[in-house]
């Protein structure tokens, strides 16, 4: 059973595990105002708002798609949708910019659009001094990156956000209320869609059920839902387990630093982290999915996808990351490296769970690059990836750690191309013959994202695009090696 409060209202649901908050709307509850456009958490038609206290008990609400988010992911949650945002006859100022602009054209996409404008005027709100962090382009695009118009209606759609403070604050004042406390299940609960909430429950229901699916974000797992109409029949959902929802600082026992990040942690929640110590990894951030995706998608379920085309993977195998993963015989440690065997094969022993993933610390003198080739900017899967890592010493490069994806079954570090860098100084020649042993590294396939040969001189090209990177640092030349832009 489901308990959560929908517009204010308590709810108390039965739903099949694969059953979507879209679904839930529409289907079982009448509640229409929310849209079904692409089903796969694309074009953000069924925007909706979810609200959890965060680690400070404060109820924040983040976007999120209603056709690929878990039904039964609502239990003890607030879900916002557009048929409650008025109060009264009072318009929301998210709705009542949207009517002053002409924001809305056929309408069909104007109720995500406008969940979309709620969550950031919901961000507003909190900061204390709105002049000290306006609105900027940047955080403008991130907002609605992932709400496609298809009247291609967008300048009154940024006009209506850019004017959002202008209008009075009609807010519902149930949207600061508790949430209803979610009932406790346990691993012996036979429920087809368990909720564990701490590592000892996980480790029991993945004992007793090991063939379960388990999901997290659920931004590529219910795509076998809504595309193949597969129905689960069972699912252990980890974003509840404490454990795993915790970023820790710590030292390993070889004396590197850096951080635990539990493997239910969303990419907005690190995304401070990354912005601070990693900004080449921040950066590719802006390009992985949306607002509503980076909401709900986390790390640990980009690595254990285990896709070749994931763009995580790629920056944590050049970074060197260690997994740790809990199971049945307790928890054991690997190399990220280690841990993908062949398409969509891991490492993973049947009922064992990724508990976390280590990020390590930037050393001295340590760069990180990483390039996404897309046909799009914004929100699309990469044709090739590269994540490259590399110090340089007197003048030669060490610790060298060139991976890419899209260029193999896994992601996979280029082995032969980084010993032709390793130990040498940063010349054409040098670069040359990586790039020539990448044919040897890699020997990719074609598909609908790029033929073998285009990712093949691609993932060349971002090699040579490397070699100038580093020749133009070592000039005072402010001039850019490609035309910079906010997500390249």
């Amino acid at each position: 059973m489901i308990d959560f409060l929908l517009n204010g209202q308590p709810r108390h649901c039965e739903a099949r595990p694969e059953t979507s908050v879209l679904e839930l709307l529409r289907e079982t509850l009448g509640v229409t105002g929310t849209k079904e456009g692409c089903a796969s958490g694309d074009c953000g038609a069924c925007t909706v708002a979810i609200g959890e206290k965060g680690p400070d008990d404060e109820l924040r609400y983040h976007s999120a798609n209603a056709c690929i988010t878990p039904a039964h992911q609502l239990n003890g949650r607030h879900l916002v949708t557009v048929d409650g945002l008025a109060d009264g006859d009072n318009l929301h100022p998210a709705q009542s910019a949207m009517v002053e602009c002409h924001g809305s054209q056929c309408g069909f996409c104007t109720p995500g659009i406008v969940m979309s404008l709620f969550t950031l005027h919901e961000e507003q709100r909190r900061e204390t001094d709105k002049a000290l962090a306006p609105l900027t382009p940047q955080r403008l695009e991130a907002a609605l990156g992932g709400n496609l118009c298809r009247c291609t209606g967008y300048r009154p759609i940024r006009d209506a956000a850019l004017s959002m403070n202008e209008h009075p604050e009609h807010r519902p004042l149930w949207m600061d209320a508790a949430a209803p406390e979610p009932k406790a299940q346990h691993a012996a609960d036979e429920s087809p869609f368990a909720q564990p909430t701490t590592l000892a429950e996980l480790t029991e229901c993945l004992a007793r059920h090991p063939e379960a699916r388990l999901v997290a974000g659920a931004t590529d797992l219910w795509l076998e839902s809504t595309q193949r109409l597969v129905r689960f029949e069972r699912l252990i959902d980890v974003t509840r387990v404490a454990e795993l929802n915790v970023i820790e600082e710590t030292t390993l026992e070889d004396g590197r630093k850096g951080w635990w990040i539990g493997a239910a942690v969303t990419y907005t929640r690190i995304e401070p982290l990354l912005e601070e110590h990693f900004d080449a990894f921040a950066h590719l951030l802006h390009r992985l999915g949306s607002s509503q995706i980076r909401n709900r998608g986390t790390l640990g379920g980009n690595v254990a996808n285990a896709s070749p085309i994931g763009d995580t993977p790629p920056v944590l195998l050049a970074l060197g990351s260690r997994l740790r993963l809990v199971g049945p015989e307790g928890e054991r440690e690997l190399p990220l490296d280690d841990f993908f065997l062949d398409y969509k094969r891991t490492a993973l022993q049947q009922g064992e769970a990724i508990h976390a993933l280590f990020l390590p610390h930037p050393v001295a003198g340590e760069t990180l690059k990483v390039w996404k080739l897309s046909k799009r900017r914004e929100d699309d899967i990469s044709a090739v990836l590269g994540a490259f890592a590399w110090r340089l010493e007197d003048g030669v490069m060490r610790d060298v750690r060139l991976a890419f994806g899209g260029m193999a079954a896994i992601p996979k570090r280029a082995a032969r191309a980084e010993a032709a860098l390793e130990g040498k100084s940063p010349t054409s020649a040098a670069f040359q013959e990586a790039r020539l042993a990448l044919s040897q590294d890699f020997q990719p396939m074609s598909d609908v994202r790029g033929s073998a040969h285009y990712r093949q001189v691609s993932a060349a090209n971002l090699l040579e695009r490397l070699r100038l990177v580093i020749a133009q640092d070592a000039t005072d030349s402010p001039r850019e090696v490609m035309l910079h832009a906010y997500a390249h």
